[in-house]
């Protein structure tokens, strides 16, 4: 087997098992040096039998070393002792066909885009938006407009090299304090998903929270309303309260403009709280089921929200992200390519 490959899986389902982050680190860091060496230099690290400290430990060394023969016995573990995601909610994840909200390593996510799509393809989807950061966002590596539209072109490319799997084109676009939206209008619609967010000043009052989602979600241009309320539950930079808005008028709104309400798989978020997806629901809200994934791991998360979902009575029907991708991309008015 490809080392790197076996490597990166390996990866894959410790992320998907929330395993410690430095043990993943340490395969994925052996993955790229394996996958980015001269063929001289991989003579070298052969000779030594693949280890190169700090780079290549004893554990990934001796994963490489096997892949000479067979497939790694330690993932044929991994792979056969996966325990399954939310099975509360395997109606709902059945019928879902992609994931609307993911990063990559040109923000704050740890993989290629490349890893990232391959990947969800492999999970079965038939299409995953790329969501990286806007530029106001500087701790989450936002992109600029130039940046921006050269991803443009890495997704293009894939898009051939993947067919019929499709990447849509996308953005977690930051909610600046007065509502408006941290990337050039022109640019925004030329995106197939636009995920827009609140990161920055959660603590403001209940009033002017609620003003400034509300701008956001009357945008033509949005298409879905991320992680509402900008909680955390667990996790190294938690716990985090709920912001203060108004849910009533904010989801009504939601409802009027077109907007999605998102319900995001993280465990660390569990956002929107079950209360505000039975508001949401009972408002007429559509929801769309995301990741939020930022390594390649974390995409097989969706089952956590779907279980979330199917508790408060969240139906396929309410959810844009199982309409087939042209259905999807009438309702989000993404431009028509080719």
């Amino acid at each position: 087997m490809d080392p790197v490959e076996a490597l990166r899986e390996i990866a894959f389902w410790l992320e998907r098992s929330r395993d410690e982050a430095p043990r993943i680190a340490a395969f994925r860091r052996a993955a790229d040096v394996i996958a980015y060496s001269t063929p001289e230099q991989l003579a070298d690290l052969e000779e030594a039998g693949w280890m190169a400290l700090p780079d290549i430990g004893s554990e990934p060394a001796a994963i490489i070393r096997e892949c000479a023969g067979s497939v790694p016995l330690y993932l044929l573990y991994l792979r056969g002792s996966a325990e399954p995601i939310g099975l509360g909610g395997t109606e709902l994840l059945e019928a879902l066909r992609g994931d609307l909200h993911t990063h990559s390593d040109w923000s704050d996510g740890r993989c290629e885009i490349r890893e990232m799509m391959y990947r969800a393809a492999a999970l079965g989807h038939e299409y995953c938006a790329i969501t990286d950061h806007s530029p106001r966002l500087t701790v989450a590596n936002g992109l600029s407009s130039e940046q921006l539209l050269t991803q443009l072109n890495v997704v293009a490319e894939l898009n051939v090299e993947l067919a019929p799997f499709r990447v849509l084109t996308g953005i977690e676009v930051d909610i600046l304090d007065d509502g408006s939206l941290d990337q050039d209008d022109d640019l925004l619609a030329d995106l197939d998903i636009v995920v827009a967010s609140v990161h920055t000043h959660l603590d403001t009052d209940r009033a002017t929270t609620t003003k400034r989602m509300l701008q956001a979600v009357k945008s033509p241009h949005v298409d879905v309303l991320g992680h509402c309320t900008g909680r955390l539950v667990e996790g190294t930079r938690g716990p985090r309260p709920e912001s203060k808005f108004d849910a009533e008028r904010v989801f009504e709104a939601c409802r009027e403009y077109g907007t999605a309400v998102e319900i995001n798989s993280r465990p660390e978020r569990r956002d929107p709280p079950g209360r505000l997806i039975d508001l949401a629901l009972n408002s007429g809200c559509l929801f769309s089921i995301d990741t939020d994934a930022h390594t390649t791991g974390q995409l097989a998360w969706q089952g956590y929200a779907c279980e979330r979902a199917a508790e408060r009575g969240v139906e396929p029907s309410d959810v844009i992200n199982t309409l087939p991708v042209a259905e999807l991309l009438e309702w989000t008015g993404a431009p028509i390519r080719r």
